[in-house]
């Protein structure tokens, strides 16, 4: 498994938006649909917090590539999205992006060069292609064996496209 970065919404300042200027004349009920994934994250055993803005995510990817180098560094991955969908934290802050690496355990005075340097910026401009080349509109994306999965799913929908994909289950069931 690896993830692929996608820019969903890359146009969004570093400051931040709110959701309703995000989702504004779409008709979107956002209290029903904060609902709706409140009550699948319980479901799966996972916190989710109600967010009133969506954050530029392009330097969290960045270090989420750099992070990926390390030993252990996969860690990023929950911390970045635990500090954006459950504490509603602005993940294109450099200061909140080095406070996320440090707590989850990683050098916090590398990631800061990663940041200053952008020395990750084509490995994530090749994950911004391979999503649109996949035709990847939404996240998370699942794609294996060239069937993908749009969306946040349950647990099926996932065992059912790794099926698909010709996977073979090897657990002790």
């Amino acid at each position: 498994m690896r993830w692929v970065h996608f820019p969903l919404h890359p146009e969004t300042p570093l400051e931040g938006q709110s959701l309703e200027q995000l989702f504004a004349g779409r008709g979107m009920d956002l209290d029903a649909m904060f609902a709706q994934m409140k009550a699948r994250m319980a479901e799966e055993g996972l916190d989710y917090g109600q967010r009133t803005h969506t954050y530029n995510s392009r330097f969290a990817q960045e270090l989420g590539a750099w992070a990926e180098t390390l030993d252990g560094g996969e860690v990023i991955h929950d911390a970045m999205n635990r500090a954006y969908f459950v504490d509603g934290k602005n993940i294109a802050d450099e200061d909140t992006l080095l406070e996320i690496v440090e707590a989850a355990g990683l050098p916090r005075d590398e990631a800061a060069v990663v940041l200053q340097t952008r020395s990750f910026k084509d490995a994530i401009d090749k994950d911004w292609e391979k999503s649109r080349s996949y035709g990847v509109t939404g996240v998370p994306t699942f794609v294996a064996g060239g069937y993908g999965v749009v969306g946040a799913q349950q647990y099926e929908a996932l065992e059912q496209l790794m099926t698909q994909a010709g996977a073979v289950s090897t657990s002790q069931d």
